[in-house]
């Protein structure tokens, strides 16, 4: 009896018991990132007079989207983002031989598309954890591939893959859902122009991706 009373004090009550047996729900994202890009340089880099050294700095800004996640088992959801809007500013810096060295920034404003799955582990009480993976698909509305730069022009059009962990906290209105995740682009997002100095000298430059994201998710529709 005292076992009983014991274990009875030390019960926790579930917020949205009944959350597992909604097969969709929507929800708003929020977070922060941190980007820039991988570059490989051109075969002309090596015998070049211009610059030593090319680099991509690490920037720091925000995102913002709404969510959209389907359930499609016990264990698997199938989430896709369907606004998703990225601020980045990518840094490149030219270390010029005998010279200052030379900085560019290129402002982006990305509308990102990506479709995920993620795998769930059991409810403990009120959290769980989970992993994800899958891809994405990116338009740069800030895009200067078109424009008369004198440095560097940058593609609209990326696709990438990506995969993250994060964690469901259930109270007793929504769910919040801290999320860290990866982002690799797989394409050349470089517009390489041969008649600019410091663009000729780089040949691919891959974007990258980590973003701390917060899930404010809804109770969830449907049976």
């Amino acid at each position: 009896m005292i076992s009983l009373v014991a274990r009875s004090q030390h019960a926790v009550e579930l917020n949205l018991p009944d959350h597992d047996n909604k097969r969709y729900y929507f929800g708003i994202s929020l977070g922060y990132n941190r980007s820039n890009y991988n570059i490989s340089h051109d075969s002309s880099f090596i015998n070049n007079n211009l610059v030593s050294g090319i680099e991509s700095i690490n920037t720091g800004r925000v995102h913002l989207g709404i969510l959209a996640n389907y359930q499609l088992s016990k264990r698997f959801d199938l989430r896709f983002s369907p606004l998703n809007l990225v601020f980045s500013d990518k840094i490149i810096k030219f270390y010029k031989k005998n010279e200052p060295e030379a900085e560019e920034t290129t402002p982006s404003i990305t509308m990102t598309f990506p479709l995920q799955i993620r795998l769930k582990s059991d409810r403990i009480n009120n959290m769980r954890v989970y992993t994800l993976m899958g891809g994405k698909y990116e338009f740069d509305l800030a895009s200067n591939a078109k424009s008369t730069s004198d440095v560097l022009k940058i593609k609209r059009n990326d696709y990438g893959i990506e995969g993250g962990i994060g964690f469901q906290f259930f109270f007793p209105y929504f769910i919040l859902s801290p999320e860290i995740k990866i982002s690799y682009g797989l394409s050349n997002v470089h517009a390489r122009d041969p008649e600019i100095n410091f663009s000729k000298l780089m040949n691919i430059m891959n974007s990258r991706l980590i973003m701390f994201t917060l899930h404010f998710e809804g109770g969830g529709l449907g049976k």
